[in-house]
């Protein structure tokens, strides 16, 4: 099943990339294992997927630390809590949901010193919604800023999780308020080349959009224990 979904969403991606006129090579498709097993994992690796996504820190951990023999870059995705910020630090490639100076001081801080530069998106808050994490359009140039010169962290881009909508045309609008923010930044000179925008119902707008990162669970994995 898994390698049978996975050829399909892998199919499907290189599809809305030709109708929308992207390169398939520039969309990282970051398969969201978390609730599922190491064993899921290492089928889905054994196709030659590399980039996996989880939510909960040891939860994560436990995979990182099974899999170390690996070249899986991980990715986590979820709500940063500011005592698991060593954690996520120490065993991710990449953070996608930073959204105060906070966390991001403390991902620097622990971040080893013999280890890569951690990838960092800010996540956005882009419908205002209370019960999601993310920094407002507004307060976004000031964070990137405070952020910019913290060691051992890069800022790589955007993230955001937008309310769920039905329609293509409506699913776009959220994303381009994205892809538009971190032009602006570009503009202000920061060098950031990554929107991390689009799960299993909005990926094809996401693309559309300028997406460079996809998250896809149920899709890849079925549903999860």
């Amino acid at each position: 099943m898994i390698k049978e979904n996975f050829l399909k969403m892998n199919c499907a991606i290189g599809e809305a990339a030709k109708k929308y006129g992207k390169e398939k090579d520039d969309i990282t498709l970051v398969a969201v294992s978390k609730k599922h097993s190491i064993e899921k994992i290492k089928e889905a690796f054994a196709l030659g997927q590399r980039d996996f996504g989880e939510n909960f820190v040891q939860e994560a951990v436990n995979k990182i630390i099974t899999l170390d023999n690996t070249d899986i870059n991980w990715h986590f995705i979820g709500r940063i809590q500011s005592n698991k910020t060593r954690q996520i630090s120490e065993n991710f490639n990449w953070v996608h949901t930073v959204d105060r100076i906070k966390i991001a001081e403390r991902l620097s801080k622990h971040r080893p010193k013999y280890a890569d530069d951690l990838n960092i998106c800010i996540q956005v808050n882009v419908d205002f919604e209370n019960s999601k994490s993310g920094v407002s359009s507004e307060d976004l140039m000031d964070l990137c800023l405070a952020i910019k010169d913290l060691p051992k962290i890069k800022l790589r881009g955007l993230m955001c999780i937008p309310k769920i909508r039905f329609e293509h045309e409506l699913q776009r609008k959220p994303f381009n308020v994205i892809k538009n923010l971190l032009v602006d930044l570009n503009e202000n000179n920061f060098d950031v080349d990554t929107l991390s925008m689009g799960m299993t119902d909005d990926f094809k707008a996401a693309i559309q959009e300028g997406s460079t990162i996809i998250r896809i669970g149920t899709a890849l994995f079925g549903s999860r224990k």
